[in-house]
């Protein structure tokens, strides 16, 4: 499972529903992170997407807004859930 202070490198990801519209079903395998952006592998190579204004679903199936984790990932890990 999935929390808000999990780490998310690694993990596959879609974005399921955004204010910019281009984003949606956009998916890959998060690659890095940072406090704004997720950084994703796609078929057409690596895309930095905004966290912020998007709902994002996880390998698990579990959805996250992203303005939840718009944070810096080593400030969001140490927080304990």
């Amino acid at each position: 499972m999935i929390s808000l202070n999990s780490e998310f490198i690694g993990i596959h990801a879609q974005i399921i529903d955004s204010t910019n519209k281009q984003l949606v079903g956009l998916n890959g395998k998060i690659v890095n992170e940072t406090q704004s952006m997720f950084t994703i592998n796609t078929n057409n190579g690596a895309k930095m997407i905004p966290k912020r204004h998007s709902s994002w679903k996880f390998a698990n199936e579990q959805v996250i807004n992203g303005d939840l984790i718009a944070k810096r990932p080593e400030d969001r890990i140490k927080v304990k859930a």
